[in-house]
């Protein structure tokens, strides 16, 4: 886990910047921030939805403590948000309800 600042925004004249996609539509965010800073940037205000109800959710603390910014990532569900960095060319969904996980989903490197 890095401990660098993932929701900085660089001060250049013209950041460096990466496309991502959320649910298939193209965002360009700038480089070196995290996941759910870039989603928040790009515009996006329902990460997920809750379990019971189907409630939209975003995220709340931005540090990893209270879960309200799972997506899937790269085709992996639940993951973290605020907590993983952008790269270019990274997938990222909506997660609607709970999770469901494949058998050989946990642990693996990203």
């Amino acid at each position: 886990m890095t401990t660098d600042a993932l929701f900085s925004i660089s001060q250049k004249s013209k950041p460096e910047t990466v496309t991502i996609t959320f649910d298939g539509k193209d965002l360009t965010v700038p480089a070196g921030i995290s996941v759910a800073a870039a989603l928040l940037v790009g515009g996006v205000h329902e990460f997920r939805s809750s379990v019971v109800g189907r409630v939209p959710r975003a995220p709340y603390c931005m540090m990893g403590v209270c879960f309200e910014c799972l997506v899937e990532i790269d085709g992996v569900p639940a993951r973290q948000s605020c907590l993983v960095p952008v790269k270019e060319g990274m997938a990222v969904r909506r997660q609607i309800g709970a999770a469901h996980l494949n058998e050989g989903s946990f642990g693996e490197e990203l």
